[in-house]
Parts: structure tokens; C-alpha cells; sequence
């Protein structure tokens, strides 16, 4: 259909994660994913959901009256119609966050967008399906997430920060433990011992509503 998105869920709630933690934020969680990362905690997105207009999209989130709104998903650019859906939100002033898996080719986003890109570890599952293209479409507005499960996923991470000189491309490199999987506590200290010039990103919304529904 036309102009239309599947939509799981459309919420206000803090943001739990990226360089706006903690601020206000509306979040569109779009429906579907062709991805299946062993730590996902939003496998509910993967199907169902109903199908809005971007009419009626947009009118729900003005109902919030917010300055930040997050893209999320699911992945989001699995449905086409994600892009005029980014740029009719930095259109009507917000300022728009997309949270993608990295699998897919960001070129096409309006640039106003900061696009979380992420770079799948090889404890997830789905390393082979990291599209590196997507790098050298990183400006200083963009950010790239690392989900670290292990000591070895934090090499490898590590490895890519160095191979692509994410930190020089991105504006931000968030390092981010996997929830119950590696504990907070130890990444900090391996940043900290190798001088990472990453950001630790620990889920908010995790510590404060432990993955209740709609937030």
C-alpha cells in the first residue's frame, strides 16, 4: 500500500540508549526484521503490528508534543516507506534518531537523520550479514553501536574501531554490554585499560523498567 507503515508499537518514554539517553523521546517501532541476533529483546516486532498511514503516524507523535523521535524497530528500512517517514519528521523539526541493523544500505536516508548503526558482533549471530559499504556513509552526526556478549566479541569490536577508524567517521562509538550476558562492570574496565575512545552505553530503560512493555 501507498504510504502506508506496519507499525508494532508507537510510545513516549525516556531514551534508554545513544548520545540522547535519557531524554524524552517518542519512538516508532516499526514491524519486521530479516535478521534473528541471539540477544534480540524485540522478537514481538517481528510480525503483526498494524498498518498506518503516514498521516497518521505523524499525528500520533505530534500528540506527544516531543523534540526527539526514534526509528526503531524490528528494522526499520525493511519497509521502503521508512524514508519519506524520516523526512517528514526532521521536516516538522524534530530532531530524529533511526536505529538500524547495519544490514542494510543507509545511503538513501535524509541526512538530517542520526543513524545508529549496528555492527553485528560474532556472538549474535548474524556477523555475515554486516554490510560494510554502510562505513564510508558515516558523517559525524551518525553513531555505531557494538552489542558486546564476550571478551571476544569486545576484540573483534575493537579490531573494527582500528580496521575503520569509526571514531574518526562517527560522531559517536557506543560499546554497549549485552544484557545478563558479560557483565557492565568488566567492559567498562576493558575500555578504560585499552583507552578506548568509545562511549560505555549501558540500557537505561532496562535499569529502570526491566523491558516492561512501552518503554
Amino acid at each position: 500500500m501507498q504510504n502506508t507503515l506496519r507499525i508494532s508499537e508507537i510510545f513516549y518514554s525516556l531514551q534508554g540508549e545513544t548520545r540522547t539517553s535519557g531524554l524524552p523521546t517518542v519512538f516508532v517501532r516499526l514491524t519486521g526484521c530479516p535478521l534473528r541476533c541471539h540477544y534480540c529483546d524485540t522478537a514481538y516486532a517481528f510480525s503483526g503490528g498494524e498498518i498506518m498511514s503516514l498521516e497518521a503516524i505523524l499525528e500520533r507523535v505530534a500528540s506527544y508534543k516531543p523534540r526527539y523521535v526514534c526509528v526503531t524497530g524490528g528494522e526499520p528500512l525493511a519497509q521502503p516507506n521508512c524514508l519519506p517517514l524520516l523526512r517528514e519528521l526532521c521536516d516538522a523539526g524534530y530532531e530524529v534518531s533511526l536505529e538500524t541493523s547495519g544490514a542494510l544500505d543507509i545511503s538513501d536516508t535524509d541526512t538530517r537523520v542520526s543513524r545508529v548503526v549496528d555492527l553485528k558482533t560474532p556472538a549474535s549471530g548474524e556477523m555475515g550479514r554486516n554490510l560494510y559499504e554502510n562505513i564510508g556513509q558515516l558523517t559525524r552526526n551518525d553513531q555505531v553501536k557494538f552489542v558486546i556478549c564476550s571478551r571476544e566479541d569486545y576484540d573483534w569490536a575493537v579490531s573494527k574501531l582500528i580496521e575503520y577508524r569509526l571514531d574518526a567517521r562517527a560522531g559517536e562509538v557506543l560499546f554497549s554490554p549485552s544484557h545478563r550476558q558479560v557483565d557492565a562492570r568488566a567492559l567498562a574496565d576493558w575500555i578504560v585499560s585499552d583507552n578506548l575512545p568509545v562511549r560505555l552505553q549501558l540500557q537505561l530503560h532496562k535499569i529502570l523498567w526491566d523491558d516492561a512493555p512501552g518503554h
